[in-house]
């Protein structure tokens, strides 16, 4: 998620009524207008239905694609040309010329995630509610719709643990970055272990939803706990493997490989099929409108969702260049502009092409992707319900 700019929506709301770090439910305040409501507590009805299961099946088919894409290009080709997999397993362009070269850009993958979850994802909020901004504060948690926050932020550490890890499941791989540092530095795998470990508890003992809890001592160490993973990583891990001579070559080499085929390749591979289900079960919800199947709706997201945070430690190469991560991840939303979307009927200009210009695309990605069905499935936490 690195577009992270602070878009706030035109909820004009008193924040001294704000109780604790937040309110209980999807409008802080309760004040604002749109159409007598503010766009926050825009309930699903019998009135606006059709629009609300069109408007979420269109994004979901984007998100579909978009995953597809992503994976294609990894394991398909990549603008015209090889699988980005064989571009970064043999270091044969995009700027990679050795497996160093390779390394260097998944420690940095890991470390930006880290830095980003301590001082973005949690240290935004907590400075703006520190600051007595509070309703922006709110707003800029992410997943708060769904209170799903700590999952996400702690799915965004196991992406670090997977990719030093070199495994998916938390177990160690002989060709992983963790059994080369713990086979030459043991004392900085063990401390490189535990920083991932102490980071991840830390998020989930925030209090939930941490949206009700920003400024709460917990947030704080996290953020602390974030900081120091980040700092290990970018300082002691880095340099280990830039001290490393030319006899370790090989070694290196094996773990870019190992890396790809089975951390990247089966993380964006669980991707495209559960954002495949994800569309499924949105569009039997369209047509078997019932609380069972929004309560499926959202189960499917949260699955699709997993696999997204997973990724976040390796957001380089093609769901970069081809805008992939706004595209499904853009937060904070405009949700002023998602319900007067949602109202229009008219869900086929949700695309954008290179030719558009950057305030266009912005204004697309910002009522599309996982937040903006995040909006429409669930309110409070909990899926919405047939009225």
């Amino acid at each position: 998620m690195k577009k992270f700019t602070f878009m706030v929506a035109a909820l004009l709301c008193a924040a001294a009524a704000i109780l604790t770090s937040c309110s209980d439910n999807d409008d802080p305040n309760g004040g604002g207008s749109n159409n007598g409501q503010t766009a926050a507590l825009l309930d699903y009805s019998a009135e606006n239905a059709d629009n609300w299961h069109n408007y979420s099946v269109q994004v979901a088919r984007l998100l579909a694609n978009d995953a597809t894409r992503l994976n294609e290009a990894w394991t398909v080709s990549y603008n015209g040309g090889a699988a980005f997999a064989d571009i970064f397993r043999n270091h044969s362009g995009n700027g990679y010329t050795s497996p160093l070269n390779c390394i260097e850009e998944m420690i940095d993958g890991c470390a930006d995630i880290a830095n980003e979850v301590g001082t973005a994802k949690i240290g935004d909020p907590y400075d703006l509610y520190k600051a007595g901004r509070t309703e922006e504060a709110l707003y800029a948690v992410e997943s708060w719709y769904s209170w799903h926050s700590r999952e996400d932020y702690t799915n965004n550490i196991y992406s670090i643990r997977n990719t030093y890890y070199g495994s998916l499941d938390g177990t160690v791989a002989t060709a992983s970055m963790a059994s080369k540092v713990a086979a030459e530095n043991p004392a900085l795998d063990t401390d490189v272990r535990a920083r991932i470990d102490a980071a991840a508890k830390a998020i989930l003992a925030i209090p939930q939803p941490f949206r009700n809890n920003i400024d709460s001592s917990e947030a704080s160490a996290a953020m602390t706990a974030c900081a120091e993973l980040d700092q290990v990583l970018s300082n002691d891990l880095k340099a280990f493997f830039e001290n490393l001579d030319s006899t370790h070559t090989s070694a290196l080499s094996a773990i870019v490989t190992n890396y790809v085929d089975a951390v990247v390749l089966p993380t964006y591979s669980s991707l495209k099929e559960r954002n495949a289900a994800l569309l499924n079960a949105v569009q039997y919800l369209s047509a078997n409108r019932t609380d069972a199947a929004f309560e499926a709706a959202c189960q499917a997201w949260l699955s699709a969702r997993e696999p997204w945070e997973k990724s976040e430690a390796f957001l380089f190469g093609p769901v970069d260049a081809l805008g992939l991560d706004p595209n499904m991840d853009s937060w904070p939303l405009d949700q002023d502009a998602i319900v007067n979307h949602l109202k229009s009927g008219v869900f086929t200009d949700l695309d954008w092409s290179d030719s558009d210009s950057d305030d266009t695309i912005e204004a697309v990605q910002n009522i599309r992707g996982f937040h903006t069905l995040e909006f429409l499935l669930f309110k409070d936490g909990k899926p919405r319900v047939v009225r």
